[in-house]
């Protein structure tokens, strides 16, 4: 895909989404290199755990943003954070770019913890006390029978807590959002429509898109949907507030 507008004398590759690049990449390297030498995980380090896991950390709320399951993930990620982010950083500069990015990354991560408090809360109803106590103790095995419906919810309940959310796709989220706020008829080719598209309609779609698959809550899907919408309703919620303080820049 390819969005059509670059304002006068913009830099293809600003300061902001450069070093993001950069540090997303090396993030990315260090993973692979010192997994496949035993040295440590860092997906399991620098993660975002619910805060009942044993493994959760208060820097995971930063550090999660740079770590990617894979080359796909981190890819698409990073091309997206190029085409929209660099449009964003040469209109804002780069201190204001960078305040949204981290802001709605840690907004995408603020409504993804959220959704997971209400399904926990929801299992908690379901499963017995002792069993639900277990699991947020720290167990590993369970009595339950396989295949029961305590033991799924048991398994649900241990991998909501203990499987963590990795990505930047809630700052990228919110950068895509912002893009469809300061230029929403510009148009953008995506590589799976025929015809070009104004980001105020590919804004939506993505964002309604997100919405219905993470109501869906589909077996197998482990994209974290409300972390994507966290970072747009925090991009949306910003970038409104600064147009609203500080209309020569924002518009």
């Amino acid at each position: 895909m390819y969005q059509q507008y670059r304002p006068p004398s913009a830099s293809l590759l600003p300061p902001a989404v450069k070093n993001l690049l950069i540090i997303n990449g090396l993030f990315f390297l260090a993973t692979y290199v010192l997994k496949d030498r035993g040295i440590v995980n860092l997906t399991q380090t620098f993660g975002l755990y619910f805060p009942l896991s044993e493994n959760f950390r208060p820097y995971q709320f930063l550090t999660y943003m740079f770590m990617h399951a894979d080359l796909n993930h981190i890819f698409f990620n990073m091309l997206s954070l190029w085409m929209f982010g660099s449009t964003i950083e040469n209109l804002w500069g780069w201190k204001r770019f960078g305040i949204f990015y981290g802001v709605t990354a840690f907004g995408g991560a603020l409504l993804y913890l959220a959704v997971k408090y209400f399904q926990i809360h929801q299992l908690q109803l379901q499963l017995p006390p002792e069993l639900f106590s277990a699991i947020v103790n720290g167990a590993t095995s369970i009595s339950e029978p396989e295949g029961s419906v305590n033991f799924n919810k048991a398994i649900e309940l241990y991998s909501l807590i203990n499987i963590p959310v990795i990505g930047a796709s809630g700052a990228v989220y919110g950068v895509l959002l912002a893009f469809g706020m300061m230029f929403p008829n510009t148009e953008i080719m995506m590589l799976f429509l025929p015809i070009p598209i104004k980001a105020k309609y590919l804004v939506f779609i993505m964002g309604a898109l997100e919405l219905f698959l993470g109501i869906s809550n589909t077996s197998g899907d482990n994209v974290a949907h409300f972390a994507h919408l966290g970072g747009m309703l925090f991009g949306f919620i910003l970038v409104k507030f600064w147009n609203k303080t500080n209309r020569k820049t924002l518009y």
